[in-house]
């Protein structure tokens, strides 16, 4: 094997468009999107509601069918095109290696099967293990992600499991068969913040255990810092910030992420407030030609009716025609100095 393969990203993402047919016009969810998930590597997507992430990953592995939906751009998986592939071509990658944690664990199941008999379907799709070797290896899947007494639960249906336990099934059965990629759509959504911190350490564990890349989509800045390592900041479905987690969280440089890491609450710091993003986000109908952030923008100038490239060094780039110069003098005034500096 070449060092060209061995270097070979897992996902390569290149210019990605998903635009909508609407009656109202065009909707663009997704407008230029690019990035790279390297081997055993934690990439993390986030933005607000509304900002693409979902749909781009829905995109990518063809579970978005629509008619009215056009998708350009360009997605390799391990070296080889997948973006238009047919149901049937995409059958091999999906579920095999590409393994999917979806945002509603309840939803992601049939109500009427058995988890069991669910995870043993998937392993027996995309292997040649007879159903006695499923049933056991989802046992052994259930025990690992801290199911208690999994040789009884393994007979259990979703609807009698807590929604902690439902998302550790919904992750056992996206680990079934040894994915390559998981892809984790905001996996803890509405869980407390105890089992939210238990679901990340278990997915820090697996994927050491098990060496598979990961790209996690989330709203929250505190799950990006604590399990990715590299960010993909969208905002109105176009890149605003990329570059390694410890930059973007410590050294932020777009508008938009300021606002974002902001609006995380600290216990470290007192009698600070939380700083507020003004405005609502863009709708997807009626994103400015220019800097798609604009409208909100406190720092926004004549050029910024442009559209912004994404620009800087060392890995670490963003969309905003902010100077250098500039940041440095708005990053020194107390507001954003709480945000990324203490």
């Amino acid at each position: 094997m070449s060092d060209a393969t061995l270097n070979e990203p897992v996902l390569s993402v290149r210019d990605l468009s998903v635009t909508f047919a609407t009656r109202q016009g065009p909707l663009r969810a997704v407008d230029g999107l690019s990035f790279d998930v390297g081997a055993k590597e934690v990439l993390g997507i986030v933005g607000e509601s509304g900002s693409g992430k979902s749909v781009a990953m829905y995109s990518m592995l063809g579970l978005v069918r629509d008619s009215n939906v056009a998708i350009t751009g360009s997605v390799k998986f391990e070296g080889r095109e997948i973006l238009g592939l047919s149901d049937r071509e995409l059958q091999s990658v999906r579920g095999g290696d590409v393994g999917m944690i979806f945002q509603d664990p309840m939803t992601a199941m049939t109500p009427v099967y058995k988890v069991g008999w669910q995870i043993v379907e998937q392993i027996r799709a995309h292997s040649d293990m007879t159903k006695a070797q499923a049933r056991s290896r989802a046992i052994e899947l259930l025990g690992e992600v801290g199911i208690p007494d999994p040789k009884t639960r393994v007979d259990h249906f979703p609807h009698e499991f807590s929604g902690g336990m439902r998302q550790r099934v919904v992750i056992a059965m996206a680990l079934s068969c040894n994915p390559k990629l998981l892809i984790a759509d905001e996996p803890t959504t509405a869980l407390d913040v105890t089992t939210q911190a238990q679901i990340l350490d278990l997915m820090s564990k697996l994927q050491e255990s098990y060496g598979s890349s990961i790209v996690i989509i989330t709203h929250d800045m505190g799950v990006i810092a604590e399990v990715a390592n590299r960010v993909v900041v969208m905002y109105a479905g176009r890149p605003a910030e990329i570059g390694p987690e410890i930059d973007v969280v410590r050294f932020p440089r777009h508008p938009y992420t300021w606002g974002l890491l902001g609006a995380v609450p600290r216990v470290d710091v007192k009698n600070r407030r939380l700083v507020t993003i003004p405005g609502t986000p863009v709708s997807p109908l009626d994103v400015p030609t220019g800097c798609a952030f604009g409208p909100r923008c406190q720092h926004k100038m004549a050029i910024c009716d442009e559209r912004p490239i994404l620009r800087g060094g060392d890995g670490h780039v963003d969309a905003c025609w902010l100077s250098d110069e500039q940041r440095v003098a708005i990053r020194s005034q107390a507001t954003v100095r709480g945000v990324a500096d203490e």
